[in-house]
């Protein structure tokens, strides 16, 4: 499996301005709710987890070239192939021919409010001291992770100041991976602006805070 990851984008160039939109408007086509719906319902199923889903989201080749619902589509249709719950001729037929393969769970229409509600924390019970606490200077890991990564290219290699320590969570890096949850101490860094973009004017005012796990820290 390829891990180009398109998952930082941010803090790049020639992607064109940034066009606001109006806040609450969350679709742009007819078919955009129902693919939500396809996604929240199979996710509930226990077939992949949320970190294998982003994985396969920002691993698609066409990432940067698809909308956002697209994207979604098309990560949902790569996942059912991987783990043969939808098969080749079906995807193409658009219905299903093979019987329909057990699945863990399933997601009833009157439990999606409670289910949504209920949403998945990622909090888990400490197990050993944090190695880092606020004020500590840091530096973020510099080299390219060949796999899928919650750590933003524009700050590897960088060094910022433990801003918070908000607990240990689920390390998305070994979740995306099958790997379990190997949970890990999760800390707020800030960055100066000058220090990711040096020679930016725009950036000398800047502050610009990342949410990173302790496998991404070492000592500055």
């Amino acid at each position: 499996m390829s891990y180009a990851t398109h998952a930082d984008l941010g803090g790049r160039l020639g992607f064109g301005r940034v066009v606001p939109e109006p806040e609450g408007e969350l679709f742009h086509a007819s078919w955009e709710p129902g693919v939500l719906a396809l996604v929240l319902a199979m996710g509930a199923t226990g077939a992949w987890n949320i970190d294998m889903s982003r994985a396969a989201r920002e691993t698609l080749p066409d990432y940067d070239r698809l909308t956002y619902y697209e994207i979604w589509f098309a990560a949902l249709v790569k996942l059912l192939a991987e783990r043969h719950l939808v098969e080749a001729d079906e995807a193409a037929s658009g219905r299903a021919l093979h019987a329909a393969p057990p699945l863990d769970r399933r997601l009833a229409a009157a439990d999606v409010a409670r289910v949504l509600a209920k949403g998945s924390p990622t909090l888990r019970p400490v197990a050993q001291r944090a190695r880092y606490k606020v004020g500590d200077r840091v530096r973020m890991y510099a080299d390219v992770v060949p796999h899928h990564t919650r750590l933003p290219g524009y700050v590897r290699g960088k060094r910022g100041v433990v801003e918070r320590v908000h607990g240990v969570h689920v390390f998305a890096d070994a979740h995306a991976l099958g790997l379990g949850e190997q949970p890990h101490w999760l800390y707020g860094v800030v960055f100066d602006g000058r220090d990711l973009w040096p020679g930016d004017a725009s950036a000398t005012r800047l502050k610009v805070g990342v949410d990173a796990w302790e496998p991404y820290l070492e000592p500055a």
